[in-house]
């Protein structure tokens, strides 16, 4: 009788399982602050945010240079449905998907036949757009006065007779964000892997050979549009409750640029890639915070270091840090183009 044959995880799969033990039980370990926590909260919170944006410029090679408009759209969502009405987030986070996808709808539709950059000038008009809706409309987001008061979620099971669980402290929110992140990089790799994903690269490498092959560009980038604005929806709806207060300050145009430079950082296209960019930006961004008022410099020179970490991207790994076999040809075959030339 034969031995049932048990397959080998291969050495990726046992980094990635180490990686997602040491997310687990980070929180438990002894030299780890409440400090620390909250920047590992941020980190997952903008893998969220890069994931979802990696679907336009990496999947389908679109350069998108509004995507905070729908972090803060899906940002106030979460916060009026919260104050105003006393929703439940577990009903908010589907809410925030499809007022994502539906403002995605909205602004793609009618955009998308443009090119280059000036559909990247279009996106950049949309998050300023949003920007000054929520700082000029008074009657419903209070403008600059921001919005207090959100309630932070909970877990209600009274109505089986369970308790009442409110979230205190950041441990409950670092394992919620820990399960959205999941089901994030999930919900990616099935639609990389799908009918869907292939149109969406195929649509990047060869626009003519995609429309040959029966490819309809608009509507399939009109779905890689909606679906990555919803993402960015979600991730703001998390914010909201998370920090309990909302500023139109705080979805300026950087945190779109910021997003980019992670993906841009880690390998466009790469899902993989893109987190490890997020990890690695955010947690620079709080080194330098603390350390440049040290050597008596203000914190905001962090952004030039952020700058000149994309030059020398750009110089020496244009593709990213993990580039997907497919952006890297591309990326060398434009060098030689240009050595010719």
């Amino acid at each position: 009788m034969g031995k049932l044959a048990v397959p080998k995880m291969s050495l990726g799969g046992k980094v990635k399982t180490g990686f997602l033990i040491l997310a687990l039980i980070l929180p438990a370990l002894p030299w780890v602050t409440q400090y620390m926590i909250h920047v590992v909260i941020l980190i997952y919170l903008y893998m969220i945010l890069a994931l979802g944006l990696n679907i336009v410029p990496g999947f389908n090679g679109l350069l998108d240079l509004g995507y905070v408009g729908f972090y803060g759209i899906g940002a106030y969502t979460s916060g009026l449905l919260t104050v105003h009405f006393g929703f439940s987030y577990w009903l908010i986070i589907p809410l925030a998907f499809v007022n994502g996808a539906i403002w995605g709808i909205l602004l793609g539709a009618p955009t998308l036949r443009l090119t280059g950059d000036y559909f990247a000038i279009v996106t950049f008009g949309f998050s300023e757009l949003v920007v000054l809706f929520l700082t000029n409309e008074i009657w419903l987001t209070r403008g600059p006065l921001g919005l207090p008061g959100i309630a932070p979620p909970g877990i209600d099971l009274s109505w089986i007779g369970g308790p009442n669980w409110e979230f205190y402290g950041e441990l409950p929110y670092y394992y919620l964000i820990i399960a959205m992140v999941l089901l994030t990089v999930f919900v990616m790799h099935r639609i990389q892997d799908s009918r869907l994903g292939r149109a969406w690269f195929a649509v990047r490498d060869d626009e003519l050979a995609a429309v040959s092959c029966g490819v309809n560009l608009l509507t399939y980038k009109v779905i890689a549009f909606a679906i990555s604005a919803a993402f960015g929806a979600v991730g703001g709806s998390f914010f909201a409750r998370w920090v309990t207060f909302l500023s139109p300050d705080m979805f300026k145009f950087w945190e779109s640029f910021l997003v980019l430079c992670m993906i841009v950082l880690g390998g466009m296209g790469n899902i993989w890639g893109v987190m490890v960019g997020a990890a690695v930006l955010v947690s620079l961004s709080e080194i330098l915070r603390e350390l440049l008022p040290l050597v008596g410099l203000p914190a905001e020179v962090r952004f030039l270091a952020f700058g000149l970490i994309m030059v020398f991207m750009m110089r020496f790994r244009p593709a990213g840090l993990m580039p997907i076999p497919a952006v890297a040809a591309q990326m060398r075959a434009g060098r030689v183009k240009r050595k010719k030339s």
